[in-house]
């Protein structure tokens, strides 16, 4: 059992001689260890002093490069990439907008026109860029309204956004592509996808309402059923929910 010792308290007996030459043997080796783990940590450190600098001035390197990389070329570059898109964007809303000859503007929209770049220019030139990214958008909703289905689901596939409505509207499209390469379970599977983004009453009922009639098509009545429901209990002001009832039939129907 430990015992408190007042400071200047000598040992008297024998046995308490004994104890304080351990306890002052056992305190010296602690020093001593200390002392020789601290030397030996001293000369490693004076011995490797290049290696440890050297190291040190690596990740210094790469963290300034890092910032500088993004100060003087990533961000002067995307903000070019999206002056460069201004055009091909003005020929995108003319066609969206129902202008004449809506397939030239589209066209014009991805290859550039007047010396300006188009979406697959901004796409080439600028990768790694938002404007590219956006341009992969506006890629893929040009080429489905050129008919041109399979790029449609190619370039918006590359297209990544977590805005509320964009990227719903990407995965909705590209189940409509799908849709017409007569392919239905990756229609369904995107359409299911676009659903579950981003939650809202006006893109979820809607690509709930149509992965419900391509799993209705597919035999996939429960799904279908399923869809359906969840637009009349969750979403019922949408419009889809206007005549849902008519499709809770079909699908009940069938089951």
């Amino acid at each position: 059992m430990a015992t408190y010792k007042k400071r200047g308290y000598k040992p008297k007996t024998k046995a308490e001689k004994q104890d304080a030459l351990e306890e002052n043997s056992t305190t010296a080796e602690v020093f001593n260890t200390l002392d020789e783990s601290a030397s030996r940590t001293e000369e490693w450190a004076v011995k490797n002093q290049n290696y440890i600098i050297g190291a040190v001035a690596a990740i210094v390197v790469v963290v300034l490069g890092f910032l500088a990389y993004n100060k003087f070329v990533a961000e002067p570059k995307a903000s070019e990439a999206m002056n460069e898109m201004f055009k091909a964007q003005q020929y995108f809303e003319q066609a969206l907008n129902g202008a004449a000859a809506k397939d030239s503007l589209y066209t014009l929209s991805l290859n550039g026109g007047e010396g300006k770049y188009g979406m697959l220019d901004i796409i080439n030139e600028y990768s790694g860029t938002p404007a590219a990214n956006l341009a992969n958008y506006y890629a893929g909703m040009a080429y489905y309204s050129l008919n041109d289905y399979t790029n449609s689901v190619k370039y918006l596939g590359k297209f990544s956004s977590k805005d509320k409505m964009l990227g719903p509207i990407a995965n909705g499209r590209i189940g409509d592509a799908f849709v017409q390469l007569n392919q239905p379970e990756d229609a369904l599977n995107y359409y299911e996808k676009a659903a579950n983004m981003n939650k809202n009453d006006y893109t979820t009922p809607m690509f709930l309402f149509k992965a419900g009639n391509v799993a209705l098509n597919l035999g996939k009545t429960k799904k279908a059923l399923d869809h359906f429901t969840t637009i009349k209990e969750s979403y019922p002001n949408s419009s889809e929910a206007g005549n849902i009832d008519v499709f809770i039939g079909k699908a009940q129907a069938s089951l």
